[in-house]
């Protein structure tokens, strides 16, 4: 199928470096700030990038949680595709894509485990049955059937009944601590606007423009 005839311009504005912050979590906050303000279904979805054993890559789209200068933390089963990947290479890639606002933000670093408390305490903050689901599933490997699934999950909230679910010891967050961020902007005629952070030796950030 040739799908090359769909295009359209990027008109949403451009970015100058003047425009920065000089953190780029700063600048970060900023965007998201923004786009969370608009009609984008959810602007806490990125993607992730893992590299396995064998160099082979995968990636799959999970949720931020929260962010702050240590690092951008989103939750999973310890025993999934992607722990088992960071378990043996630990540098990922990160990915918004806020295409309503013609924007992207990549961000390159390593993962790294969160606390158990503090996997706890958003654990507890979670929706009940998403506490129980987290019990439930053993994400990434076969099932036999979603009625399978369907049945393990009544079993459990049955067992749980109406106390206290606690943090299954399979289950917490990574955080991502950063050495790259690239700020995307579209622009028209494809000559976008990039700005690259990267970290340097003395712990300060750099910017470059990088050509589209």
């Amino acid at each position: 199928m040739d799908i090359s005839h769909f295009r359209r311009e990027y008109l949403q504005g451009g970015l100058n470096k003047s425009d920065l912050a000089s953190d780029p979590v700063n600048q970060f906050a900023t965007w998201f700030d923004q786009a969370r303000k608009t009609t984008i279904a959810d602007p806490t979805a990125m993607v992730l990038a893992t590299v396995d054993k064998d160099s082979r890559p995968s990636q799959r789209t999970v949720l931020l949680k929260y962010f702050d200068e240590d690092g951008f933390v989103f939750f999973t089963n310890y025993g999934s595709r992607k722990a088992d990947e960071i378990a043996s290479n630990d540098r990922v890639s990160l990915l918004f894509v806020w295409l309503e606002l013609d924007r992207q933000v990549m961000i390159n670093g390593y993962a790294e485990k969160i606390s158990a408390k503090d996997s706890a305490r958003y654990f507890i903050s979670r929706p009940r049955d998403s506490q129980v689901a987290a019990w439930v599933s053993s994400q990434s490997h076969g099932l036999s059937s979603r009625q399978a699934l369907m049945q393990k999950f009544a079993e459990m909230k049955k067992k749980f009944g109406e106390g206290k679910i606690p943090l299954p010891t399979f289950w917490g967050g990574y955080r991502v601590v950063p050495s790259e961020i690239e700020f995307w902007q579209g622009r028209e005629n494809r000559l976008h606007d990039r700005f690259m952070y990267k970290m340097t030796e003395n712990g300060t950030w750099s910017i470059e423009r990088l050509a589209p």
